[in-house]
């Protein structure tokens, strides 16, 4: 799904019109889109006490429509429109409803069950002054037992940014048009838009080719997780090779191995020092265990590859790190320490897919500079080195060489427990293993279902007590 900035939107909006669907069918639409919201949540809405604070603009006249609609269509126990500063276009369309229009709050309203803020659209980009705070305030403070649900944005968020610049409009429902914008997609501010929801309002999907932003969506790669065929065998679904593990540190080369089954590769392999293999061989009799001390062999025969949980930085790892990224034309994924030696190593020349996982400090050693904006460091740093990134955190971001970057929706802080970036690894390397032709895909369903299985074991084991190996408990509901 596309996510678009104010601009884009715009542009979106003027072209529609070009092709001949008026700006007053657009409008309608998107007071249909809330109004169908309403009946699903909070119906019957003849019961419900509703008062709508509508701005100037777009954005107060889908508010009219709403008010219209509502009073037509459920005629609510009370119903009240505030105007805030000049009235929108269409405000005589109510007097033939006779629906209460009023410039001040009165006390009949503070009864309200529902308030709908359509105050302020996409267009804000400071931070919200005077009468419209005012109003933003008595939102959030007023109305003690309504329910908020915002037009298209919470009046006085940045549609353009994840991060809020002042006061905002805190609700429980966002409904938007068209494709989610910024705000709804990216942290901090995705998780303050409460339930968001898309409405689609008459704008062709083909206006957005050239979006570069997209919100992952499980329609996306749900062809991969189709019926396997019936004469299908081991061989059949890949065989993926994990370089990883060092002494006393086995355990991050024994979830990846264990990641990669999970995830459908029909052969794992882990390679790693001598010194390790006992312990990791131990740890799962399905997968199979070899020394480095013979790369060329290990190599051999391998769908994809993943590198670096757990093996180290010393010389020896990094000459295998270097020599993976350079010699193997086969998929590879780095993670942790081999991230780390690239670091130093610089990317070399690569003869094949590469896929990058860092975490936040691993992003900064690798662009050298310090993490102020996740979104324009992983792209920038995926269009310059070739290479997709999966810039792990809250919202993972999956930056593509040619220019497009993927928001994860998926994912819980319970997830934030030591082992969870090896189990990420290692389903990647096993759905790479099965699909090296789909790369893209194989990656995006790594990173969304590795959290979906993450909110699944927090939603029954809680928070605090999920670990990383529980993520593979939760693997197969989460493909189901």
């Amino acid at each position: 799904m596309k996510v678009l900035t104010a601009e884009e939107m715009r542009e979106v909006d003027r072209r529609t019109m070009e092709l001949g669907i008026p700006s007053l069918v657009l409008m309608e639409n998107a007071g249909m889109r809330v109004v169908e919201l309403l009946e699903r949540r909070f119906a019957p809405l003849g019961e419900q006490r509703v008062v709508i604070f509508c701005g100037k603009g777009n954005n107060g006249g889908d508010g009219l429509v709403i008010a219209r609609q509502l009073q037509t269509r459920f005629q609510p126990r009370a119903l009240h429109v505030l105007l805030a500063g000049e009235a929108p276009e269409h405000i005589d369309m109510l007097t033939a409803c006779d629906v209460e229009v009023s410039r001040e709050i009165t006390t009949e309203m503070r009864a309200a069950t529902l308030v709908i803020d359509a105050l302020l659209g996409t267009g804000l980009k400071g931070a919200v002054a005077g009468r419209m705070r005012e109003l933003i305030e008595e939102i959030n403070v007023g109305f003690p037992h309504a329910s908020v649900v915002a037009v298209d944005v919470p009046s006085g968020m940045n549609s353009d940014s994840g991060e809020p610049v002042g006061e905002y409009v805190r609700a429980d429902y966002t409904v938007t048009f068209t494709a989610p914008k910024i705000c709804h997609a990216l942290e901090p501010n995705c998780d303050l838009c409460g339930e968001v929801v898309v409405g689609e309002i008459g704008s062709p999907a083909r206006l957005m080719d050239g979006v570069k932003l997209e919100l992952l969506q499980r329609e996306t790669f749900a062809h991969l997780l189709a019926p396997r065929p019936r004469a299908g065998h081991k061989g059949t679904f890949g065989h993926a090779l994990i370089v990883a593990g060092s002494r006393g540190k086995a355990g991050a080369a024994a979830m990846a191995g264990m990641a990669a089954l999970r995830a459908g590769a029909g052969l794992v392999t882990i390679a790693t020092p001598g010194d390790a293999l006992d312990a990791i061989a131990a740890q799962c009799p399905e997968y199979m265990t070899a020394s480095l001390s013979d790369l060329d062999m290990v190599l051999g025969g391998k769908t994809a590859l993943a590198a670096g949980p757990g093996m180290g930085t010393s010389r020896d790892a990094e000459r295998v790190v270097e020599r993976i990224m350079n010699e193997c034309e086969r998929p590879v994924v780095f993670d942790a320490d081999a991230l780390n030696i690239l670091s130093r190593l610089g990317n070399g020349t690569p003869r094949g897919p590469r896929i990058f996982t860092p975490h936040p400090g691993e992003m900064e050693r690798l662009t050298g500079t310090p993490l102020k904006d996740r979104r324009s460091a992983a792209s920038t740093y995926a269009r310059t080195h070739n290479v997709i990134v999966v810039l792990k955190g809250q919202r993972t971001l999956i930056a593509f060489p040619d220019g497009r970057t993927v928001i994860n929706p998926t994912g819980t802080p319970a997830m934030a427990t030591g082992g969870s970036g090896d189990i990420l690894t290692g389903m990647i390397a096993g759905l790479l293993a099965q699909f090296p032709n789909d790369i893209e895909n194989a990656v995006c369903a790594a990173v969304y279902l590795h959290g979906r299985a993450g909110e699944l074991g927090a939603a029954e084991l809680g928070e605090k007590s999920l670990i990383a190996t529980d993520l593979l408990r939760y693997l197969g509901q989460a493909m189901r």
